[in-house]
C-alpha cells in the first residue's frame, strides 16, 4: 500500500510503499538496498557459424569450470562459524553444476541448434524449470531455484558481469548496512555478503523450504521472500526495513515510521540477550510441568546449534537433505557406508540424547532418478514411505544405516506419510529384515529401537486406534497436515491466504492425535512450523503436547513462552476454542490466551 508525501534523503525513489511476502527468518533489518539483477535478462541471442561452434562450446566448458574453480574457494574460505548448511548447498551447487542434464545439454543445443552460448544455457534452464513446475511436491518444486542459481553463476562469467557488493570500508565512521534484493539469491551468494554489512535479504521468488530460507533462519538474519516484484519496484540504495516476523518489507520509510523501527530493533535485541541466559534453564511450567524440547535438523553440523540452544535431542533428523543434488543418477545416492557415517557423526554428537532420524521423505519425481514423471499430482502420488516401499533394496540400505547407528546412543526411527495399516505392517517387517541382515553381518545395532510414525494425512489423524497399536511415539507434522486438510499449497501465492493453522479441522486433528497419544501411554511430538511459532506455544501446551521440536533458532524463545505458562487456566480456554468452530472467535481466543 504506497505512502504519499514523502520527502527527505531516503534514497533515489521518493515515495514509500509495502510489500507483503513469506516470512522465513525471525527479526527487523534496517539498511540500503543492494539489488542483483538477473544476468538471464540480459542475455544476447545470436546464431554461431558452423567454424566457431567448438569454440563457442569451449567458452561454456571454460565458464562452467570457473564457476566451479569458483565453489571450490568458496568450500575452502568457509569461516569456522558459517552454518553447515552453506557448505552443503555449495556441495549441492557444484553437484548440479556437474550434471549433464546442465552442460552436456547446452553443449548439443550449440552443436545442434548453432545458439550462443548464453542462450544454449538458458533455454535448457528454461526447459528444466518447466519439468519442476509441474511438480507438486513443495520442497522439490523449490529446488528448481538452486538449478537456476547455478545458472545464473555461469551466466555471469560468460558475459562478465559477475558482480559483488564492495567490502565495507574500515575508515568509515558509518556505512548503511545493506539488504540485498533480488529475483533470487543462492546461499552461494549469501556467504560471499556475510562479509560485506549483509544484513538481511529479499526476494521475489522462494517458499518456506527454498535453500535460502533455510540458511536465513539459520544465519539468523532477516528475510522475506515470495515478494513479486520486489526487485523491480525497489530501487538501488532504497532505504528498506524488513519486518521478517510478518513477512513485510517496506521501502522509503519515513522518518517516522524509521525511528519506530528502529525502537522495536532495540528492543528486539534486549530480548535475545535475555533469551541467552535461558539456555541451561529446564523448560518447566508454572505449575512444575516438564516439557521437552527438540530440535529439527537437516545435516549432523546441526547438532552444535542445538545442544547450544538447549535442546533436550533431535526430533527430525530430515535424512532427505543427505539424498539431495547428487546428480541424475540412481547409483549417485549415498552408499549405506556414507549414510552410516552421517546418522553416527549426529548420534555421537547428541551426547546420549535422542536423535529421531526420519527414513527418506522424498517425491517419484525426486533428482534421485530423472526418470520421466507420469504421476498427475505427484504431491498424492509416490511419495515418502510410498515410494520406499516401492524401492525395498534402497529403503533397506537406510535402514541398516539407521540401525547401525543406534549402536552410538539414543535412535529412533520416523517414518513419513503412513495411512494405511498394511504400510505400517510393511514397513515394520522391512525394519525386522534389516535387522536380520545386521545380525548375520555380525553388525551390532539397538535391538529395542522404537519405530513411530508422522501424522501428516488427516486419514491417519482420523484412524489413530491403528497407529497407536503398532508404533511406539507419534510425531504430528503440521505443515503436510495443514495443506492436505484444507487441501492448498502454501507457496501458491493464490491460495497462500488460505494456509491458517488455526483452521478448526486443523485444531481437531492436531488434538485428537495428542488425546490419543496420552491415552495409549506414547510419546506425541509436533515438528512442523507450529511448534517454533511462540504465538501457537500455549494453544498447543492446553492441547497436552509435551514435546516440541523446532528449528535450534527459535528454542530459546518458545522456552521463554513456556516458563511463563500455567497449564490448569491453558486447558481450560483450549477446550473452549476446540469447540468453536468460528475463525473469527478462534483466533480472538488464541490472542486472549497470550495474557494468561
Amino acid at each position: 500500500m504506497p505512502a504519499y508525501g514523502m520527502r527527505g534523503t531516503h534514497g533515489p525513489s521518493m515515495a514509500s510503499f509495502t510489500l507483503h511476502g513469506i516470512p522465513v527468518s525471525r527479526g527487523i533489518s534496517i539498511g540500503r538496498a543492494h539489488l542483483l539483477t538477473p544476468a538471464a535478462l540480459d542475455v544476447k541471442h545470436y546464431l554461431v557459424a558452423e567454424e566457431q561452434l567448438e569454440a563457442e562450446v569451449k567458452r561454456l566448458c571454460d565458464a562452467i569450470a570457473e564457476v566451479h574453480r569458483g565453489l571450490q574457494a568458496l568450500w575452502t574460505e568457509l569461516p569456522k562459524d558459517a552454518p553447515t548448511e552453506l557448505g552443503a548447498f555449495i556441495d549441492v551447487h557444484a553437484l548440479i553444476l556437474s550434471d549433464p542434464m546442465i552442460s552436456d545439454a547446452a553443449i548439443d543445443i550449440i552443436r545442434s541448434r548453432h545458439y550462443n552460448a548464453e542462450w544454449a544455457l538458458v533455454t535448457q534452464i528454461d526447459e528444466l524449470s518447466a519439468q519442476f513446475d509441474e511438480i507438486e511436491d513443495e520442497y522439490l518444486r523449490e529446488r528448481k531455484a538452486d538449478i537456476q542459481q547455478v545458472a545464473e553463476r555461469v551466466l555471469k562469467v560468460l558475459m562478465g558481469t559477475a558482480q559483488l557488493a564492495a567490502p565495507r570500508r574500515p575508515d568509515d565512521e558509518y556505512q548503511p548496512q545493506m539488504i540485498v534484493v533480488a529475483h533470487d539469491i543462492s546461499p552461494a551468494d549469501m556467504l560471499q555478503f556475510r562479509d560485506r554489512s549483509f544484513i538481511g535479504f529479499v526476494t521475489d521468488v522462494g517458499g518456506q523450504n527454498s535453500h535460502t530460507a533455510i540458511v536465513a533462519r539459520s544465519l539468523d538474519i532477516p528475510a522475506a521472500v515470495g515478494m513479486s516484484q520486489a526487485s523491480h519496484l525497489i530501487e538501488q540504495d532504497d532505504w528498506v526495513i524488513i519486518d521478517g516476523d510478518a513477512g513485510v518489507v517496506i521501502a522509503n520509510p519515513s522518518p517516522l515510521v524509521l525511528e519506530q523501527y528502529r525502537a522495536r530493533q532495540i528492543v528486539l535485541q534486549k530480548t535475545r540477550k535475555k533469551l541467552l541466559k535461558l539456555k541451561k534453564t529446564p523448560a518447566v511450567t508454572l505449575d512444575g510441568t516438564k516439557i521437552t524440547l527438540l530440535a529439527n535438523i537437516e545435516l549432523p553440523e546441526d547438532c552444535g546449534p542445538a545442544l547450544e540452544a538447549g535442546a533436550n535431542g533431535v526430533g527430525l533428523f530430515r535424512s532427505e537433505f543427505l539424498f539431495m543434488g547428487r546428480g541424475a543418477q540412481v547409483h549417485l545416492v549415498p552408499s549405506e557406508e556414507e549414510q552410516f557415517e552421517q546418522y553416527k557423526k549426529a548420534v555421537v554428537a547428541m551426547k546420549g540424547r535422542q536423535v529421531v532420524i526420519r527414513t527418506l521423505d522424498i517425491g517419484a519425481d525426486k533428482p534421485l532418478d530423472q526418470a520421466e514423471h507420469t504421476a498427475l499430482n505427484p504431491a498424492l502420488g509416490l511419495r515418502a514411505i510410498r515410494y520406499c516401499l516401492a524401492e525395498p533394496q534402497l529403503f533397506l540400505t537406510q535402514l541398516r544405516a539407521i540401525l547401525r547407528a543406534s549402536a552410538f546412543g539414543k535412535v529412533r526411527i520416523l517414518i513419513p506419510m503412513l495411512a494405511h495399516a498394511f504400510e505400517i505392517d510393511q514397513s515394520l517387517a522391512m525394519i525386522e529384515q534389516a535387522k536380520a541382515q545386521l545380525r548375520e553381518a555380525g553388525q551390532k545395532f539397538d535391538e529395542g529401537i522404537e519405530v513411530g510414525a508422522m501424522i501428516e494425512i488427516p486419514a491417519a489423524a482420523l484412524a489413530l486406534p491403528m497407529f497407536v497399536r503398532r508404533m511406539d511415539f507419534l510425531s504430528i507434522g503440521t505443515n503436510d497436515l495443514i495443506q492436505y486438510t484444507l487441501a492448498i499449497d502454501r507457496v501458491d501465492y493464490e491460495v497462500a491466504h488460505l494456509y491458517n493453522p488455526l483452521h478448526p479441522a486443523v485444531l481437531q486433528l492436531i488434538s485428537m492425535t495428542i488425546a490419543a497419544g496420552h491415552k495409549a501411554g506414547i510419546d506425541v511430538a509436533v515438528c512442523g512450523e507450529m511448534a517454533g511459532d511462540v504465538k501457537l506455544t500455549r494453544l498447543l501446551l492446553g492441547m497436552g503436547l509435551r514435546e516440541f521440536s523446532m528449528h535450534p533458532a527459535q528454542l530459546l524463545a518458545v522456552k521463554q513462552e513456556i516458563l511463563k505458562c500455567d497449564l490448569p487456566g491453558l486447558t481450560r480456554m483450549t477446550n473452549k476454542i476446540l469447540r468453536t468452530m468460528e475463525p473469527q472467535a478462534i483466533a480472538e481466543a488464541v490472542e486472549q490466551m497470550q495474557t494468561l
